[in-house]
């Protein structure tokens, strides 16, 4: 690695031990980790080739495509896309936040599967979007793909509640185990084609894949149209 890419790679860890939210400083941190991470990528592939929904999606890298909050949030209460766009809805997050990358191969592919998947995984195993929830949500990461990153951000996120947060101490702990278990006793959520399952009633989802919430989404309020 070169000498410039180390130091970023440094200065882009510490702004993310400082504020854990700086989505922007883990993409700086895989930008830099480029040749690494296509390690990492393809190591996550042949692991995910194991199961029957992980071999389908490699062979066929499909895409769930920009996610629209404001067509989703008209499909029925209960279903998957709508629980999912009010959860976005409910946190002001904007799903084009996210890079789309591009996809022509098995290492591209899974990691523009998993930046784009990302959120609905909160929705489908109910972390929130708090540090607390996306250290659990890494845990959950790191019981179901073989891949160093949530390792990495796991180890941010402890430095992070050393120097900073140390009375959220107890509530970071219980996410980060209730994500460990929940991902290894749950079905691997790897190559599962959300968008094929918009319509499907969520807790359907839920029993399909096995996952027992750890907590539901906070309820969010629409105006009328």
């Amino acid at each position: 690695m070169k000498y410039w890419h180390l130091m970023k790679l440094g200065m882009a860890s510490l702004r993310l031990v400082k504020d854990p939210n700086r989505l922007d400083e883990v993409f700086t941190m895989l930008d830099k980790l480029r040749d690494t991470n296509r390690t990492m990528m393809q190591e996550v592939a042949d692991d995910a080739r194991q199961t029957p929904t992980g071999a389908s999606s490699l062979r066929e890298l499909p895409r769930i495509g920009r996610i629209d909050p404001a067509q989703l949030v008209k499909l029925p209460p209960g279903t998957l896309g709508r629980a999912h766009a009010e959860f976005l809805l409910a946190r002001n997050l904007d799903p084009s936040a996210l890079p789309m990358k591009e996809a022509h191969d098995e290492p591209t592919f899974v990691e523009a599967h998993l930046y784009e998947t990302h959120d609905v995984w909160h929705t489908v195993t109910g972390f929130e979007t708090d540090v607390a929830g996306e250290l659990g949500l890494q845990a959950f990461y790191l019981a179901q793909i073989p891949g160093k990153l949530p390792t990495a951000l796991l180890a941010v996120g402890f430095l992070n509640t050393l120097l900073y947060s140390f009375g959220d101490r107890h509530r970071r702990m219980d996410a980060i185990v209730q994500g460990y278990r929940l991902g290894r006793k749950s079905q691997r959520l790897f190559g599962v084609r959300w968008a094929e399952l918009w319509n499907t009633p969520l807790n359907e989802v839920r029993r399909q894949l096995g996952i027992d919430p750890v907590a539901a989404p906070a309820p969010v309020r629409l105006a009328a149209a």
